[in-house]
């Protein structure tokens, strides 16, 4: 009797698959392009690419897709770059960028949105209220403590904790970076 093979791999959704391998994909393209500005726009064209095919059942390993996409994006770059390198226009130029983000840019803010959403009524409510009212209302630890009530120190470590439980929450790619953490806290 011959052996079955065994079976696929369960699917995943488009979301978990974005949220698994945005940052292994964005190194690896920052190593291949040299820029990691360049490698998150060509990581973004290539989820854009590979989301219609997302829901194929034919496609077994999706991110082999997408790696693959990615890299054929990442080349095309490259050759683009050595054609015609880009230079910066004279500021008030007509040739300057939009303002405006694009639908995918859109479409990701709004995810990481409702990560941070979550993440956020996720903590207790004391860590909570610190937090919004230092970050939000741009209180400062005394004026926190004084509206609440409470010691400073409390105030303090109740801050501190909200901190490390969002970063513990949210995935690493929308956790900024330790010395834009600084400038959070």
């Amino acid at each position: 009797m011959p052996e079955e093979p065994p079976p696929p791999p369960p699917r995943r959704d488009f979301a978990s698959l974005y949220r698994e391998t945005l940052a292994p994909l964005r190194r690896y393209l920052a190593r291949l392009l040299g820029n990691p500005t360049e490698a998150q726009d060509v990581a973004h064209d290539a989820y854009l690419r590979v989301y219609p095919t997302s829901h194929d059942a034919r496609i077994l390993q999706p991110e082999a897709v997408l790696y693959t996409t990615a890299r054929h994006l990442a080349i095309n770059r490259l050759k683009r770059r050595s054609i015609s390198p880009i230079t910066r226009s004279p500021a008030g130029s007509d040739s300057a960028p939009a303002g405006t983000p694009d639908v995918a840019q859109q479409v990701m803010a709004r995810q990481e949105l409702r990560l941070l959403e979550a993440a956020l009524a996720a903590l207790p409510e004391g860590c909570r209220t610190v937090l919004l009212l230092r970050k939000v209302e741009l209180l400062s630890h005394r004026e926190i403590a004084a509206r609440l009530g409470i010691a400073i120190s409390t105030v303090e470590k109740q801050h501190a904790r909200a901190l490390r439980l969002l970063r513990a929450a949210l995935p690493a790619e929308t956790v900024p970076a330790a010395g834009a953490r600084k400038a959070l806290s």
